[in-house]
């Protein structure tokens, strides 16, 4: 079956990373330039794109109206080692790629399509879910939600949820597996994300007036994240 919206690309020159890196946008049919638009941001983009099919989930909703119009934009990483430095709280590029981040990717993309958002939208699983709320609730002007699946947790991240005023905007998604009590992580470890990931949600559930809230059978892959995607979308967007 064809694609109903279409895929485009651009490779950014950041100064804050010193390197080239490509940015992926898939518009709904029908795109026009000036309207009101939703962008939501996905780190692990190809993934998003490939594994969790999101341009195929973005006509399907789109067709239904199931969601508000939206614009999925994908940054991926080089390899593994890159994504540590890049989405971690510690990793020493972090603070440069959320730089990159908020003040290259996303205002080039907006630009070129020319459009406002109505609503931008941050998401990611594992580290990349981490970011999301890492950025979003650092630029709460800038990002209206964040979208974590199964995301990573480490005093650095409970210190920031700890920081999120009452009465917070910022809507949230969080989902993690009840088997996700012993996660290979990059760094060779084997971690618990159960356990603070409901610390997180602790530290949170009385603070923001959108938040959503899960606990899936099943373990940290992309089986499982795919298999949510559908249900999150249509809650978020």
């Amino acid at each position: 079956m064809g694609r109903k919206g279409s895929m485009d690309s651009a490779n950014i020159e950041s100064t804050y990373l010193n390197e080239e890196i490509e940015v992926k946008w898939y518009l709904p049919e029908g795109f026009t330039p000036f309207q009101d638009y939703q962008l939501c941001v996905m780190q692990d983009g190809e993934d998003y794109f490939r594994i969790g099919r999101v341009a195929t989930l973005s006509d399907l909703l789109h067709e239904e109206m199931e969601i508000e119009p939206t614009i999925f934009v994908g940054i991926h990483y080089h390899d593994k080692y890159d994504r540590k430095e890049k989405y971690h709280p510690d990793g020493k590029q972090q603070h440069d790629y959320i730089a990159f981040l908020v003040k290259e990717a996303i205002p080039y993309v907006e630009e070129t399509l020319h459009i406002t958002p109505a609503k931008r939208i941050l998401m990611g699983d594992s580290l990349a879910g981490t970011l999301a709320f890492m950025v979003a609730s650092q630029f709460p002007s800038t990002f209206h939600a964040a979208i974590m699946q199964s995301p990573y947790m480490n005093e650095r991240v409970l210190q920031q949820a700890d920081k999120v005023p009452a009465g917070s905007q910022l809507e949230l998604y969080q989902s993690i597996g009840l088997d996700e009590t012993e996660v290979d992580t990059t760094t060779g470890e084997i971690s618990d994300f159960l356990a603070p990931n409901r610390s997180f949600h602790n530290a949170l559930k009385n603070k923001l007036s959108v938040y959503h809230y899960e606990e899936f059978n099943g373990n940290h892959t992309w089986t499982y994240w795919q298999k949510d995607l559908k249900k999150i979308l249509i809650t978020m967007l």
